[in-house]
């Protein structure tokens, strides 16, 4: 067997795994920053990108006086480990020019990336929250995923159906497809 062959083999054992990622944007033209981020997210390595929702425009959180946000998920299979995943999102929002040490908390961005869940797993460390702690708390992540995965099992929310309907859809609002 050659090397070739036996990296072609382990490669084709690793599992694939459910992920859903947050895409937002406020700056630079937010629909289409969106748009674009989430036709790389089915280029990144051993990733495939199977659904997206429709985008949505929301007020910022925080209180910080800036432009309404354009956000959408995305419905991953990922061969990549939590924190490669997370490190490939992070690369995207690099290269669409986001410096995260430079900003500060709910400051307009051009691009945001959130990993929202990872299969069943729960995480918690200082680089990586899965699933993500505001997704109960936000109609523009409740929303979009409800759209989607009605179904979605999360740990920690005991229906996203219920969480979604419960939600406050205030400034939340449907951006028709262009």
């Amino acid at each position: 067997m050659t090397d070739q062959h036996r990296l072609d083999k382990e490669f084709s054992m690793q599992r694939w795994v459910s992920a859903w990622v947050g895409v937002g944007s406020n700056l630079e033209g937010p629909a289409e920053q969106v748009r674009m981020a989430l036709g790389q997210l089915d280029r990144l390595p051993e990733t495939r990108c199977l659904i997206r929702s429709s985008l949505y425009q929301n007020p910022p959180m925080g209180g910080l006086d800036q432009p309404d946000y354009v956000n959408a998920v995305a419905g991953l299979l990922t061969r990549l480990k939590p924190r490669e995943l997370l490190n490939e999102l992070q690369a995207l929002e690099r290269a669409a020019g986001r410096d995260r040490s430079k900003e500060a908390r709910w400051a307009s961005r051009c691009l945001d990336l959130d990993l929202l869940t990872y299969g069943l797993a729960t995480i918690s460390d200082d680089e990586l929250n899965v699933p993500h702690p505001g997704i109960p708390e936000r109609n523009f992540v409740l929303l979009p995923l409800h759209e989607v995965a009605e179904h979605l099992c999360i740990p920690g929310i005991r229906s996203l159906s219920v969480a979604a309907q419960s939600c406050d859809r205030e400034g939340l609002l449907a951006i028709a497809d262009s």
